[in-house]
């Protein structure tokens, strides 16, 4: 089972229009609890994103008209501070993912690129969910007999074809430990590789142990 974003995104969304006034957008964090939110236009499309952070610049460098903070950050956080409306906050170029896309990538995306949170948009650019980090980590909360059970019927059995029996597989807080000894060196890389990928593995435990696959010929082992 490969999880995706649509397995774990939140939804509905918490969004403004691009005219959405300071104080309509405070009053929207506190009453929804959520530190940020896409801005749409009109035709239900992202278009940017305003943070909690976004909105603090007002107050904080506001307050420090003139002094010492205000002089060391960057121009366009001290046109956040004058701005009015959601169109004035907002990041412009949003990274965004598709509700078809894995959560490893929509993981590998926000560790990359230091964002806390992602918009979910269809093919025509509308939006339909919200994915946070705290959204991807919850596919490591699959209980160990369902990852164990994914690993030996799916992935060993039917992927792979190869008989269950001839491997130990255990699975402790999602540490996947697997005990055999595959045909060859090329075939136990994979196996590992994929059971990697399985959802809620937190890590692999490879002790496995076979010939060289160099020393095999014709599957006969001397």
């Amino acid at each position: 089972m490969n999880a995706k974003v649509r397995d774990v995104m939140t939804t509905p969304v918490v969004a403004v229009k691009q005219g959405a006034s300071f104080k309509e957008m405070a009053a929207l964090l506190r009453k929804y609890r959520v530190s940020a939110f896409p801005v749409l236009d009109d035709d239900q499309k992202v278009i940017g994103i305003v943070s909690e952070a976004d909105l603090l610049a007002k107050e904080a460098l506001n307050a420090d008209s003139g002094g010492a903070v205000t002089a060391m950050v960057h121009h366009q956080e001290l046109k956040k501070a004058d701005g009015v409306t959601a169109g004035d906050f907002m990041t412009s170029n949003v990274v965004t993912v598709k509700p078809d896309d894995t959560v490893e990538q929509a993981a590998r995306l926000m560790y990359h690129l230091r964002v806390k949170r992602l918009p979910v948009i269809d093919t025509g650019g509308h939006l339909v969910g919200i994915v946070s980090r705290a959204d991807l980590l919850t596919v490591f909360d699959r209980p160990d007999q369902e990852i164990r059970a994914e690993i030996v019927d799916d992935v060993i059995l039917h992927e792979f074809l190869i008989d269950p029996a001839l491997f130990t597989v255990t699975v402790a807080e999602g540490v996947v430990t697997i005990q055999g000894a595959p045909e060859t060196a090329d075939l136990g890389r994979d196996l590992m590789n994929r059971i990697q990928h399985v959802q809620g593995v937190v890590a692999v435990r490879d002790e496995l142990s076979w010939l060289p696959a160099e020393r095999s010929i014709a599957g006969l082992y001397f």
